[in-house]
């Protein structure tokens, strides 16, 4: 009898999870990957990993075939936003269960998926589109300062900043547009009304809800996760016109299989969707979700590629938390203490660190300048905080800041205390 295998294109913040979650269900996972060092680390680790043009769609039929003569290949997905539609092309192909190409594509765009959601009557911010510095400037005056300035393509906010003033509407616009952003097509760009009030998320599989969370956000002009709860603190009512502004946005962007996450904003004018995601949002969502309410959506959803029944019926309601340990400045990591004790604390469910002594420290103003995770879990909201920030205040960190300019060594380092 064949081996039964899982096709993972890529890898993002889940993958791991969705690695040890295809070899709790039995499956074989092989990831296809554009990166060698990516490839080289998971052949480390007796993971089998080829390494492969992932934005080759043909070449990827062609592995997939060749594959296919010594697997059976149940299915194929991925936790990258980036590679998601070629995933639906690839179970389009082989005649596995997947999401729609073309609805993925369309919702990735930003600036397409802005459109089909005004059309449909969704609650959004003001945008226009800019593909350069003269049309950001045009659009910002239409819109009215703050404005938010972000790629029309990309995920994880690289690239995303609010600009409170005429210079820092600038200085980011050179930014993006002067050879410092990757861009995967020609730059487009998206300036939007800023809409101010608390954050909240809703993750949906196929149109069943998971659940809501809300949000917190570092000091602007970035928008990196500080915190995350689930679930958030709202009425009945409040849940109800979320889900129902989510049903029109699922509708509109013909989103109907798979895992989705939506973003909104709760502003004087109610809620507002600042983004709808056609995937499962990033760790350590699923943790937290896991964590909340025993339900695994990336086992979950596993089951849903390989067509067998999934299952989202709570098993428990608890409340979980998530605090980000987020770099506080540019330059080598010297240490990290304090794992072990936090994760020790009675009611913490993850500790993750994501990088190790001596690595380098450059802070994007996005995901990446996060450096690891701790999340708590109790049946109260309460405890669950008081847990957190006693695992938190447990780890710590020094950070020795780049040699100067002159190359000088520098005398000092800068902790990382999070309080």
């Amino acid at each position: 009898m064949s081996i039964k295998a899982l096709i993972l294109l890529d890898d993002a913040s889940n993958g791991r999870l969705y690695l040890q979650a295809a070899q709790h269900l039995g499956l074989h996972p092989i990831t296809l990957a554009s990166d060698k060092a990516q490839c080289d680390m998971l052949a480390g680790e007796g993971m089998e990993a080829i390494r492969i043009d992932t934005d080759n769609l043909d070449g990827l039929i062609r592995e997939c075939s060749r594959l296919s003569t010594t697997f059976d290949i149940v299915g194929i997905t991925s936790a990258l936003e980036s590679v998601y539609a070629t995933v639906g092309k690839l179970c389009r192909h082989f005649d596995l269960p997947g999401p729609n190409p073309e609805s993925i594509e369309r919702c990735c765009d930003k600036f397409v998926q802005r459109q089909l959601l005004a059309k449909a009557g969704v609650p959004i911010p003001a945008y226009r589109l800019a593909v350069n510095a003269a049309e950001v400037q045009s659009a910002a005056a239409e819109i009215g300062l703050p404005v938010v300035l972000k790629p029309a393509v990309g995920s994880g906010s690289s690239g995303v900043r609010l600009c409170r003033d005429v210079v820092e509407l600038a200085e980011h616009t050179t930014y993006l547009l002067g050879g410092k952003h990757i861009w995967r097509s020609s730059p487009r760009m998206l300036v939007e009304e800023f809409a101010q009030g608390p954050y909240y998320s809703i993750d949906i599989m196929g149109d069943e809800f998971m659940g809501i969370a809300s949000g917190e956000f570092g000091p602007p002009p970035h928008f990196i996760f500080q915190g995350t709860t689930y679930p958030a603190q709202l009425t009945s009512d409040e849940c109800k016109r979320i889900a129902d502004i989510s049903l029109s946005c699922l509708r509109a962007l013909d989103l109907e299989w798979g895992p989705k996450n939506i973003e909104f904003r709760w502003t004087n004018l109610g809620p507002i969707v600042v983004e709808v995601n056609p995937r499962l949002s990033g760790s350590p969502d699923p943790q937290l979700v896991k964590a909340a309410y025993g339900v695994d959506l990336i086992t979950e959803h596993i089951k849903l590629v390989i067509g067998e029944e999934w299952d989202l019926r709570r098993k428990r309601s608890y409340v979980a938390a998530a605090r980000k340990l987020v770099a506080d400045c540019d330059g080598i990591l010297d240490w990290i203490d304090g794992e072990a004790s936090a994760a020790a604390v009675p009611g913490v469910a993850e500790v993750k660190l994501y990088v190790e002594p001596k690595a380098p420290i450059v802070r994007k103003g996005d995901y990446r300048d996060c450096i690891g995770h701790v999340i708590a879990a109790s049946p109260s909201r309460a405890t669950t905080e008081a847990v957190l920030k006693r695992a938190v205040d447990l780890i710590d960190w020094s950070i020795t800041p780049f040699p100067s300019g002159d190359d000088a060594i520098a005398e000092f380092a800068c902790a990382g205390l999070l309080g």
